[in-house]
């Protein structure tokens, strides 16, 4: 009936752009990790949709120019919320 989102998925679909993007500028895995100071290991886990921080995904957005669209997303969300009437 409804089809429920769940965090995993949402890891998985972020280490998969990641892994995308980092493909399509000719980035290897080693690069980026010593681009923004982490380990290998540390991208290896996030492109694999296991165990990453916050801080991390964040570095990784940043260093990939994705961080603004991020936060244009999230601006605009937050206006919606606040500019909508509630029912209550």
């Amino acid at each position: 009936m409804f089809e429920v989102l769940e965090i995993k998925t949402v890891k998985e679909s972020i280490g998969q752009l990641i892994k995308a993007v980092r493909k399509n500028r000719k980035l290897t895995q080693a690069e980026l990790a010593s681009a923004i100071d982490v380990s290998i290991t540390t991208i290896k886990k996030l492109e694999k949709g296991n165990n990453f921080t916050i801080d991390t995904i964040l570095k990784v957005l940043k260093e990939l120019d994705l961080l603004e669209v991020l936060n244009s997303e999230i601006t605009q969300t937050k206006a919606q919320i606040l500019n909508t009437k509630s029912l209550y």
